[in-house]
């Protein structure tokens, strides 16, 4: 936000606290990350020879959770959009494909976590590159991967394909996701995006490696300030508490982001216009650490993600053991308890949710209680309210 538009607001104040909540949305992506300009460069010198016409090599681009990798990717893809190259390619989000309209792109972002079969990651790669609407039904995957490899030879232009989140649960690991991308055609490079360090890898990574840092303190402040001043009353947050929220952060721009949402979710709930300290430790101390990113919770199913919507709310009699909570959960959800329970069990293993002995210890499976692992205030106020747009 320029200076001319920082004095505006404060000329015209008022009392609302949160004046979008998108723009304070751990989920929401902005046009302009703060503080990633080295790897927005390490990204355009990758890309560089797409633009010349030239097949970059394949790549792996790695960082911990929470470091705005898929945040600097999405953003530098949106911004290339517009600006065509002289062979008259462009950057498309697969995911937000429009039937029908001409679309010479290169560049494809597809989200691991919804593309996670061989038939939804050839649809995603086919979507991108084609004019017409790619079917979702009625064709084998196999024929799916015919129409790819034919499309990408009929191109003179080369493609870079970005998958996000691999090696997360679900997600296709390294080895998997270049055994389907590899040999699919000459004009084809791909690009990983994932946590794991190269060396913990499945299998020996690209050469072409390029490392997301964790943000440092006063960067991640700076998120913070940037997105409260954005979508909160001018005055709802001192630099100083940003700075209190990074350092709690510890890096994660997805922790600090949640924690400010729940700060100023919670002061606007007792009409406040701006955020006291007591907010800020509130938020700090209900976040889970570590806490599975939300953007992971809502691309489960609907009905998975009613489940834990009805999760919080459970009673606090009602949750002693993995089996009184399902039951507690199927009185409100149109499932049984054998399904409550079967979820809340998977759940568990993707690390969406923990099983906590009754005794206190983390060991074995019954007896237990369910705990959340991820940030539920958030989590209920974009569940209710739908997603909130990308900014």
């Amino acid at each position: 936000m320029n200076l001319d538009a920082r004095i505006n607001r404060r000329q015209h104040d008022t009392a609302e606290l949160v004046l979008d909540e998108a723009l304070v949305s751990p989920v929401a992506h902005v046009a302009d990350p703060v503080g990633r300009g080295p790897t927005l460069e390490a990204l355009l010198d990758y890309l560089d020879p797409v633009l010349d016409g030239d097949r970059p090599p394949n790549a792996y681009l790695w960082g911990p959770a929470g470091a705005g990798k898929s945040a600097v990717v999405t953003a530098l893809f949106a911004h290339l959009q517009p600006r065509p190259s002289e062979l008259g390619t462009i950057v498309h989000t697969a995911r937000r494909a429009r039937p029908g309209r001409e679309r010479p792109q290169s560049f494809v972002y597809v989200d691991g976590r919804a593309a996670t079969t061989d038939f939804g990651l050839y649809h995603a790669v086919l979507d991108g590159i084609v004019d017409e609407a790619v079917p979702r039904q009625g064709v084998r995957t196999d024929t799916l991967l015919s129409q790819l490899r034919d499309a990408l030879a009929a191109v003179s232009r080369r493609v870079v394909v970005a998958v996000d989140h691999v090696g997360e649960p679900d997600t296709y690991a390294l080895s998997a996701l270049a055994d389907r991308l590899d040999g699919v055609g000459d004009s084809l490079a791909w690009m990983a995006i994932g946590r794991t360090p190269p060396a913990d890898l499945d299998c020996d990574p690209p050469e072409k490696r390029i490392e997301v840092p964790a943000y440092d303190i006063g960067t991640l402040a700076d998120i913070v300030t940037s997105r409260a001043m954005a979508g909160l009353d001018a005055r709802a947050l001192t630099y100083q508490q940003s700075r209190t929220i990074a350092a709690w952060a510890d890096g994660s721009a997805h922790n600090a982001l949640a924690a400010l949402f729940t700060a100023a979710d919670r002061a606007s709930e007792r009409g406040r216009s701006r955020l006291d300290d007591d907010d800020i430790l509130h938020a700090c101390d209900t976040i889970p650490r570590p806490s599975v990113p939300l953007a992971q919770v809502l691309t489960l199913a609907p009905n998975r993600q009613r489940v834990l919507r009805a999760l919080l709310d459970v009673e606090a009699g009602e949750c002693s053991s993995v089996e009184q909570t399902a039951a507690a959960i199927a009185r409100d959800v149109d499932l049984s308890a054998g399904t409550v329970k079967r979820y809340l069990y998977e759940f568990a293993d993707d690390g969406i949710v923990e099983r906590v002995r009754t005794d206190g210890s983390t060991s074995g499976r019954p007896p237990s209680r369910v705990e959340t692992r991820f940030p539920t205030r958030v989590f209920r106020r974009l569940h209710d309210g739908g997603e909130p747009r990308q900014v």
